[in-house]
């Protein structure tokens, strides 16, 4: 035990000493062409890390100063693992130049020349590039459906960062503590409704985790609130997980409704808003609340605490009170990319052609990941498209015989081909789907594998997402948090 101890303190002070190293290294960047990455998603944090380092200076521009692991997003949103556990910071990928948290503004072709301004004063700099690669990724679309963006981090969330997770948690919690307070007895079912818009990946994912939290955790500790629960999934086409082998589809939909989730198909939300209560003239005052379930306890109606809640409106005139609507529903392109001086497609993503240069800027503007599609063959907007892109392009640039000239198509052996590894989703209670039916090369020889489902499914999604953590730290984490929640359950702290 003693000597393992010592190998453990000598471990500690070993890998500090070669972040050092790479930062040292990364600082003898003069003469070297210089690679500007925005963005730090699954296609530039991926083009950043296996780029070369003694042949460029590679610069990393984003807002996030960590690359998310988004897979494991929906369950940190409930507490089945913790938010730093699915996170890499930028600045731990070895020999880089250096890292700027910031938001790129513009952008000047001709003097090659990037405004940028952090993300905390937004004090204005520039910064100059041989190679640009624009990674910027997406945001959530809401389709400019009314109330949803007024509402957003209030009632309505979104599910695609690190703190969208974090409030998420927080709201989940805030709802069952404000139904146990005996003046809200009334506005129970309301408040403990969770309204998940969405049939993606994502959605159904996050819509399993969150029926374990509040049936398996939640309600150890407010046993009273059970019978007011409810989740609705929504989802505006004919199926779940559209992307999936039918079967699959027709799995995840049945298990989650025996779960009793209330599954809205063909449904679109039109629109999000107040719940009139017409009951204006009793917002304040003082009386004792008749529910036997307060026990004689004297209750104030604060105004605060009178003001109407929030509900959902569908297509077909129906409402939806609740106390939490998560929107994973589409992504559109964030503001600069719809800014930029370049081609953009059909659905505003920028047009690249098959060995991910930028039309207009060849040899020395990329784009790739959700920002980017080639016209002749768009690719989904997936983490596995944009990690391969990342990919791709580092390999490019590696072997380009001359980093001093723009990259030359003709010297580069073969354009970008996705090869689908196939597809899986976990639903929580050591159930999942694992789709293995188009693994192959897109638009080539499809080496169709079998359909998955249950534990098997459940185990190969762990495995693999484990499996593909970039630092030893989460992959000794992940387990233990996975354990941890199994065993303890999920933690129940607002913080």
């Amino acid at each position: 035990m003693a000597k393992m101890f010592r190998k453990l303190t000598r471990l500690r002070v070993v890998l500090p000493a070669l972040q050092r190293r790479n930062l040292a290294t990364a600082g003898g960047t003069q003469g070297k062409p210089r690679v500007v990455v925005l963005g730090s998603g699954w296609g530039g944090f991926h083009v950043a890390k296996n780029l070369d380092k003694d042949k460029y200076d590679v610069r990393v521009i984003s807002p996030a100063n960590h690359f998310l692991f988004t897979p494991l997003l929906p369950s940190t949103a409930v507490g089945t693992l913790e938010f730093r556990c699915i996170q890499e910071p930028v600045r731990t990928i070895p020999g880089l130049g250096e890292y700027y948290q910031a938001k790129a503004r513009t952008i000047d072709f001709d003097t090659r020349e990037i405004s940028c301004s952090d993300i905390f004063k937004e004090k204005e700099f520039k910064i100059q590039y041989d190679f640009l690669v624009i990674a910027t990724g997406a945001k959530t679309n809401t389709f400019n459906t009314p109330g949803v963006d007024e509402r957003e981090g209030d009632e309505v969330m979104f599910l695609k960062h690190l703190y969208h997770s974090r409030k998420i948690r927080n709201r989940i919690l805030e709802c069952f503590e404000r139904a146990s307070v005996p003046s809200n007895t009334a506005d129970r079912d309301r408040l403990l409704s969770f309204v998940v818009v969405g049939g993606g990946p994502t959605s159904c994912e996050f819509t399993g985790e969150l029926h374990d939290f509040v049936r398996e955790d939640c309600t150890r500790w407010f046993p009273d609130l059970k019978e007011h629960i409810k989740i609705t999934l929504v989802e505006a086409g004919p199926a779940l997980l559209g992307g999936f082998e039918k079967s699959l589809s027709k799995y995840v939909l049945s298990d989650l409704k025996k779960r009793n989730v209330d599954i809205r198909l063909g449904a679109q939300v039109t629109a999000v808003e107040d719940i009139d209560s017409g009951n204006d003239d009793d917002d304040d005052g003082v009386e004792t609340a008749p529910d036997p379930s307060t026990q004689g306890v004297v209750v104030v109606k604060s105004q605060k605490e009178g003001r109407p809640g929030v509900q959902a409106i569908l297509a077909d005139g129906t409402k939806l009170p609740f106390g939490m609507m998560v929107w994973s529903a589409g992504l559109k392109q964030v503001k600069f990319v719809d800014r930029l001086n370049l081609a953009h497609g059909r659905t505003g993503r920028l047009v690249i052609d098959e060995y991910l240069q930028v039309p207009q800027h060849q040899g020395r503007v990329f784009a790739l990941g959700d920002c980017a599609a080639n016209e002749e063959n768009p690719l989904a907007p997936l983490a596995k498209v944009a990690q391969q892109h990342g990919e791709y392009l580092a390999k490019i640039l590696n072997t380009h015989p001359d980093p001093q000239q723009p990259v030359d198509p003709a010297s580069v052996s073969k354009p970008f081909r996705f090869f689908n590894p196939g597809s899986m989703a976990q639903l929580g209670l050591f159930k999942g789907v694992l789709d293995l039916s188009n693994v192959g090369p897109d638009k080539g020889e499809v080496h169709g594998g079998p359909t998955i489902t249950g534990f098997a499914a459940w185990l190969t999604w762990r495995s693999a997402y484990w499996g593909k953590q970039v630092s030893l730290r989460n992959k000794i984490l992940i387990p233990m948090h996975w354990f941890k929640s199994f065993v303890f359950g999920r933690d129940i702290c607002r913080f």
